[in-house]
């Protein structure tokens, strides 16, 4: 019972750590975003701002236009997981359904595709969308994240859709469903949490993205946020207060998005663990 207890409390003292040290640059970024200008640069640091001030946030949303790119990244992010999630299902469905040539090679096709660094792919994509005159364009931009997002998603549904007795598919047809009948009436209803899972990580990765943004983004209307956050580094210094409340502000689309997809997103990432 001693030895339990002592247990439970190293366990206690070790959440407690990780958790301080979890939250606590959450915490120091709303702080610094609620200090007023004087208070940034002082020295020795003050912790908690002596009166609560939200003028970096007017600064943001008036002068910088933060909106603006609030809106763009949002239209990307929702768009490109929208199409990678719709593409990485049918793709996830055809591999472990169909058998065709060259099947595996396209499976280690998509691993491989993981494996190379995104700027090693910036010089020719950049040629290439230039030439199709898709470069400071959100479309461009959305065509990218899709193409990388589709890789990953389409590994990840077919791992999902493995686990899915095809029985289930093969009793719809007996009762007259057609292939894509039985895939929208039977699999999809039991495929709901894979799908949160997979959209919700396409969000997030294209949400966050910014070497592709930077160099294919130029225009001050077309920048999104990470874009954004990026240009408020200038020759002239860094107003820490604006950039914390921008970094609270992109935080916001991601934190919704696992709070709302989270029974999704564990279901679905364990329901390909075990083969029933």
């Amino acid at each position: 019972m001693k030895r339990h207890r002592t247990l439970r409390a190293v366990r206690i003292f070790g959440l407690i750590i990780y958790l301080i040290v979890a939250v606590f640059p959450l915490t120091w970024i709303v702080l610094t975003s609620l200090k007023p200008a004087t208070e940034v640069y002082t020295f020795p640091v003050k912790y908690f701002p002596s009166r609560l001030t939200f003028e970096a946030y007017r600064y943001l949303f008036g002068f910088a236009k933060f909106h603006i790119y609030f809106r763009n990244s949002f239209l990307v992010a929702v768009c490109s997981a929208l199409l990678s999630t719709t593409f990485s299902l049918m793709g996830g469905y055809i591999l472990p359904r169909f058998r065709f040539l060259m099947r595996h090679f396209l499976l280690l096709s998509l691993f491989f595709v993981q494996m190379i660094p995104a700027y090693l792919l910036m010089i020719s994509q950049f040629t290439m969308f230039s030439k199709l005159r898709l470069t400071n364009s959100l479309f461009g931009i959305v065509v990218i994240y899709t193409g990388l997002g589709v890789a990953f998603g389409t590994i990840m549904t077919r791992v999902f859709l493995k686990s899915i007795p095809k029985e289930m598919e093969e009793a719809a047809w007996i009762d007259g469903c057609t292939r894509f009948g039985a895939l929208f009436r039977v699999v999809l209803p039991v495929f709901l949490p894979n799908i949160g899972a997979v959209f919700s990580f396409c969000f997030v990765n294209s949400w966050n993205e910014v070497f592709t943004a930077v160099l294919f983004l130029h225009s001050d209307h077309k920048m999104t946020v990470p874009v954004a956050l990026y240009s408020f580094v200038s020759k002239a210094g860094i107003q820490w207060n604006v950039m914390a409340a921008g970094i609270f502000v992109a935080l916001l689309p991601t934190v919704f998005v696992f709070a709302v997809a989270q029974k999704y997103i564990v279901s679905g990432l364990t329901q390909g663990a075990l083969k029933g």
